[in-house]
């Protein structure tokens, strides 16, 4: 059978990108095939190195003018995923992987997303909204920042006494443990059955 080899786009840490690469280290189906990121002081491309995954910084340039999709055929990529990726996605990239790159957000989209809404910018406006709750919501990329087809979500109680700090830490416990299952499911799923909303 074919290997599914993912490409894992980051900005920043990488601290989910960090789960996934430990998650399918010595995968039967599933290779992570390289990272690649906007950002070329990224602590996301040193852990890279740490699994033997090659890496790549690239410019706006090349990520507009179709250098970054020759080096996805070049690594044989057949699924992208977002890690803490903050720009939005070409459309030369869209379209040549219809449906097979998605994104996490730390909140429950449709509730916090949008343009700006990352990061800690997220948590702030969950904990000054005096919300109950939040999560994280796994969803296929489109044109636009968090409005494509939603795949997964997971929640999390808020209490009144939470700081956008400790909401942070909740959220990111969530996404190391369901980021990596849900693109699992997802990668090795025929496409035509929807993936099943994690129960909750």
């Amino acid at each position: 059978m074919k290997k599914i080899r993912l490409a894992i786009f980051v900005s920043g840490s990488g601290t989910n990108a960090e789960a996934i690469m430990t998650y399918f280290q010595n995968h039967s189906r599933i290779d992570v095939a390289v990272v690649l990121s906007n950002n070329s002081e990224a602590y996301a491309l040193q852990r890279a190195k740490k699994f033997s995954v090659p890496s790549k910084f690239f410019t706006k340039n090349q990520f507009q003018n179709g250098v970054v999709n020759q080096w996805l055929g070049e690594y044989r990529v057949t699924h992208i995923v977002l890690a803490g990726f903050l720009w939005l996605i070409p459309e030369k990239i869209l379209s040549a992987y219809p449906n097979r790159i998605i994104n996490i957000h730390p909140s429950l989209l449709p509730k916090f997303g949008g343009k700006g809404m990352y990061g800690q910018n997220v948590h702030e406006a969950v904990v000054a909204a005096k919300e109950q709750e939040t999560g994280i919501t796994i969803h296929e990329v489109n044109e636009q920042y968090d409005e494509g087809k939603i795949l997964a979500q997971a929640k999390c109680t808020i209490s009144s006494a939470d700081t956008a700090p400790l909401v942070a830490a909740k959220v990111l416990k969530l996404e190391h443990e369901y980021y990596p299952k849900i693109i699992e499911r997802w990668a090795t799923s025929s496409g035509d059955q929807p993936i099943q909303i994690l129960p909750l």
